[in-house]
This record gives structure tokens, sequence and C-alpha cells, in this order.
């Protein structure tokens, strides 16, 4: 069994002993430019034409990330990037929930103790009580009810925050008032702090816009945790300039890393960190790529994780 490992930020030698030492039988080897050994299985990141071109023995391809909609954007530019009829699988939580529930955590307690406006105060060496905010009217929603929106909603809601969620299906989860895809300004309405984690596709591109500011209550959050295609730039920073939203996070850009002199890195009311909000763990991907390998390879179907290209995740 020949497998092939790609990733242009991952260290491979943090991952090829791992899947060496759990599947033995496999010979493992990174991918160099102008090689093209025969592979079983690829596990990938933002692949390149060549890397994927004419590989008719692949079994299936694997996302090192829980979205892939990376490797989505390059398949509308190369359409021919992946071989057809390769069942492509996506991460379903490699030690991603936790962390962005601690992410989450850490950022909403920062807005709603104020913590974020005292350092402001600090800054000005003013010595000012601000009132506090309460729990019954600080309202936090969650767009995006997949793995791990799930998991942060319900964290939350485990703190004593009235929660509500919204997706595209609309879902149960025990705790979390749900609306689904017909029911979003009902979910937005009085929605204090707003949380996105909804997957990246054609339909939520530019999704975070001025028309769904507008229905937020007044001075409201925003922590953007999923892609940065999901907001429209100039519509956050009217709606900062305006009032209507008080301060946003921001932890992933339709630029990466984002450029030096965008407007972002200026504005007080926003606050960034470099696409850290969850990462992918290698000692906890890697026995949930091999478990689904052994499945494939005993001629089992799996369907965890398996990408649908119509919906894009």
């Amino acid at each position: 069994m020949n497998i092939l490992f790609y990733h242009p930020f991952f260290n491979s030698n943090d991952w090829i002993p791992l899947i060496q030492q759990q599947l033995p039988e496999a010979i493992v080897y990174p991918y160099c430019a102008g090689q093209n050994p025969p592979a079983d299985y690829a596990l990938i990141w933002k692949p390149n034409h060549e890397m994927l071109a004419h590989r008719h023995d692949l079994k299936a391809i694997f996302a090192l990330g829980a979205g892939v909609d990376a490797i989505l954007d390059q398949l509308q530019q190369t359409p021919d990037l992946l071989p057809k009829n390769v069942p492509l699988y996506r991460l379903e939580d490699a030690g991603m929930a936790l962390q962005m529930q601690e992410y989450t955590i850490a950022i909403v307690m920062r807005y709603f103790r104020r913590l974020d406006e005292y350092y402001q105060q600090q800054i000005m060496q003013q010595w000012r009580f601000l009132p506090p905010h309460q729990y019954d009217q600080f309202i936090i929603g969650v767009m995006g009810l997949g793995v791990l929106g799930a998991q942060v909603a319900k964290r939350l809601a485990s703190l004593g925050f009235k929660v509500k969620g919204w997706s595209y299906s609309l879902k149960s989860i025990a705790g979390i008032d749900c609306y689904h895809h017909d029911q979003l300004d009902i979910f937005l309405s009085g929605t204090k702090l707003l949380i996105n984690l909804l997957p990246s596709t054609q339909e939520t591109q530019g999704i975070l816009n001025k028309q769904l500011f507008c229905k937020l209550a007044d001075d409201s959050y925003l922590i953007n945790i999923a892609r940065g295609k999901h907001l429209v730039k100039a519509d956050l920073l009217s709606a900062i300039s305006s009032n209507k939203i008080k301060a946003a996070t921001l932890d992933v850009f339709a630029q990466e890393p984002l450029p030096k002199d965008d407007s972002f890195w200026d504005n007080k009311a926003i606050t960034i960190t470099p696409h850290i909000s969850a990462l992918t763990k290698a000692e906890i991907a890697v026995p949930q790529i091999i478990e689904k390998i052994h499945r494939i390879e005993r001629g089992e179907k799996v369907v965890e994780g398996l990408i649908d290209f119509n919906k894009g995740y």
C-alpha cells in the first residue's frame, strides 16, 4: 500500500512516522515536485494539479482539515484536479471541537465581562465602571450546526448563556433553540453575539453582510472562525462605524496571511488571530484516517466525512 502525503504548512515528520507506526504495511512518502510514484491513498491539503493529475490508482483522498473549500476552490479553476469517482473525505474532528470551544469561550467571556472595553480604558488611563451584561439579555447565535458548531453551541449553553443555532437543514440539539434556512431573520432577531461556523459554499459566501448585520441586536458582537469568504469586509467596517456592531474577533480572512496594509489591523474594535482557533492534531487525525483506510480495504462503504461535491461539504 502506497500513501502520498502533502501539506504546505505541516511538518511531514510529525505525520509520516505516526502513519507508518499504525499502518506498518504502508509505504508513506511526502510529495516532491517532479516525482510521481504510485499511490493508493493521498493525504493532502491544497494540492497542485501535477500532484493528482492522471492518478487512476487512487482509492480515496483525505483532506487534512475539517473543511475542503481550499480543494473545491482549486477544482473550479482546474476541474480535472481530482481523479473522477475517487471519494474525498474531510476530517470530522481531529481535536478541533475542544479547541473551538476553548477559543469561543475565551472571546465570549471577554465581551460578556467587557474586558475589551476595560483594556481600551487602560490605554487611555481611565478608571470607570461599566454596567455588566446580563445572561438573559446576552443571547448568542451560532451559524452552522455541524460537528464543530454543535459542540460550541452546547458548551456555551452549559455556561448559562441562551444559545440559538441556525443551519440550512433543521437540527435538534438539547438546550439549543434551532432554526433552519428559511428562519434566518427570526434567528438573528435579538442576537447579541454571532458566531459563524458555516461551511464555505457558493450559498454562504458573503453571508456576513450589511443585510444580516442590520437584523442583529444593537451593539452586537461578531466572531468569525469559519472562512474569510463569508465576510463582506466593507459591510463589517460600516457596521462598526455606525456602532451597530460593537466589536468583532476574526480568525479567518479572504487572504491569509492578512496583508500588512489591511485596514483591519488598525481598527480598535477588531481583534485578529492568525487562523488558530482550531488546529489539526496529527495524533488524533491519523487514527481516524487509518480506520477509514482499513474499512475501504475490507470493501466497506465509508460515508463518515465523505464530501458531497454538490453541497460543497
